[in-house]
């Protein structure tokens, strides 16, 4: 077996404060992490790889961008929102490139100070990156094991709460995978009429499947929505904004349980000690 390397955390320390000055100052995770990874050129097989295959499908790229991140907010670099919005701070936009070393001999510090001697930032913050990945984790774990027909309507009510009209299911096999219809009004002027595929998915969808949905879409819609458990590929995601086709907007597994968490679908936020999210499976069984 190949052994594919994967760079350490604090390479892309830089990187992501490079992107955020380019995106002016701020970007979603999707977003920061879409770009640092266009930056660092990391290949299909880095991209990849899992971070622990037993406990959920959390890449070790986004594993290892999650700890740069956490580092540079600590050293005072970046800030983030409940909302997962990532932003530099002053310090951040005086800042062109940090030395890594000192801020991992800072944070280190910064914990010792804090907390018993011998326990170490990154022992501590594991804890807090866990609990952030469990429920996100045990969400996906339920996507997965819902029935088809229970996806689609857990679909259709997610596009209404986010404010589409006339949404309908539609899937039927031969179909380029057209699940559902439904319009979207912006601003209350403009209205775009949108057909989705909604696709429970463990890997990465393809570009060949993209290619079939739009196939299906032309002539009959405005924009194509792809909504997935999974992810996509860099080939994929290319194919859904080439140039001169109709436009597919895409929705990974990440993303869908943000919104789901965002819409208090099924995911209710509970504050004990620390603030965290619980997935209401019940919920889900009801769809």
């Amino acid at each position: 077996m190949v052994d594919i390397h994967v760079p350490p955390y604090q390479s892309m320390m830089n990187p992501i404060i490079n992107v955020l000055k380019q995106l002016g100052g701020s970007a979603t995770i999707e977003e920061l992490n879409s770009m640092v990874v266009e930056r660092m050129k990391f290949s299909d097989d880095q991209l990849s790889i899992p971070h622990n295959p037993d406990k959920g499908r959390l890449t070790e790229i986004e594993y290892r961008l999650a700890w740069a991140r956490t580092y540079l907010k600590k050293f005072g670099i970046l800030e983030n929102s409940s909302r997962g919005v990532w932003a530099l701070t002053a310090k951040g936009r005086e800042t062109e490139d940090v030395d890594t070393q000192a801020v991992r001999r800072f944070v280190a510090e910064q914990s010792r100070q804090q907390r018993e001697p011998n326990i170490g930032v990154e022992e501590h913050d594991q804890d807090e990156l866990e609990i952030a990945e469990s429920w996100r984790d045990q969400l996906m774990a339920t996507l997965l094991a819902m029935s088809p027909d229970a996806f689609e309507r857990l679909t259709q009510r997610i596009l209404r709460e986010s404010g589409f009209l006339h949404v309908e299911v539609t899937g039927r096999t031969g179909d380029g995978g057209i699940d559902g219809k439904g319009t979207i009004r912006i601003g209350g002027l403009l209205s775009f009429h949108v057909i989705f595929q909604c696709k429970r998915y463990k890997g990465s969808v393809p570009t060949n499947q993209i290619r079939d949905f739009r196939g299906a879409m032309v002539g009959r819609t405005d924009k194509g929505l792809f909504i997935t458990t999974g992810t996509f590929t860099k080939d994929a995601v290319r194919e859904a904004t080439r140039d001169g086709a109709p436009p597919i907007d895409l929705i990974d597994g990440d993303q869908l349980v943000e919104k789901l968490k965002e819409l208090n679908l099924g995911v209710r936020t509970t504050i004990v000690e620390t603030r965290h999210s619980v997935v209401d499976t019940l919920w889900f069984e009801s769809v």
